[in-house]
């Protein structure tokens, strides 16, 4: 399998591996993940954290002010706030989300996992998860870091990423796939 390194690219590219040498060197690097994984999950549930990581209208202050008090809040460790800082502070908070994408892909690189994202129409169990991550562990032969995200127009099924490669067997797309043969056929 081709590393996952080389999809890790851009402005998130570049943060996400400056942080991830940081959190390397002082150890600290499952702590990190874990921080970045709930600064994903605060901004995928609340609306107004979405816009003001979003805004270009915001100022640099106002923004980087606002997120401090959200680390704080949240109890987020000192390497990660200060990581959020500086992403404010130099107004590249719109690409947040997508630099905890490639830090989770330079950590599942650097532990030798494969990474998954699996998109849903509703949101999985924790048993749907365990039983997709291991049958997906068992297609690749690595160790499965999968993440889940909700897209309704999926209407059902699942889109699979792993790496580069993609699965859909999503109901919307079997629906386009039928619509685009009764055009062909008619």
């Amino acid at each position: 399998m081709v590393s996952q390194t080389s999809i890790v690219s851009g402005i998130a590219g570049r943060y996400a591996s400056a942080l991830f040498d940081l959190a390397r060197e002082q150890r600290v690097l499952d702590e990190v993940a874990g921080d970045l994984a709930a600064i994903d999950e605060m901004i995928d549930a609340n609306a107004d954290l979405a816009r003001l990581v979003r805004s270009p209208v915001i100022s640099r202050e106002d923004q980087g002010r606002a997120m401090a008090a959200v680390m704080e809040a949240a109890g987020i460790g000192a390497l990660a706030s200060r990581f959020i800082g500086l992403v404010a502070q130099n107004r590249r908070l719109f690409a947040l989300r997508d630099m905890v994408a490639a830090f989770r892909i330079l950590l599942a690189d650097h532990r030798g996992e494969a990474t998954a994202r699996v998109t849903s129409a509703r949101p999985l169990t924790e048993q749907q998860v365990t039983r997709i991550k291991s049958q997906i562990a068992g297609i690749v032969d690595q160790e499965i870091s999968l993440s889940t995200d909700v897209d309704e127009s999926l209407l059902g099924g699942l889109v699979v990423r792993i790496g580069s490669r993609m699965v859909d067997s999503s109901l919307r797309t079997k629906l386009q796939r039928m619509q685009t043969a009764m055009k062909e056929v008619g």
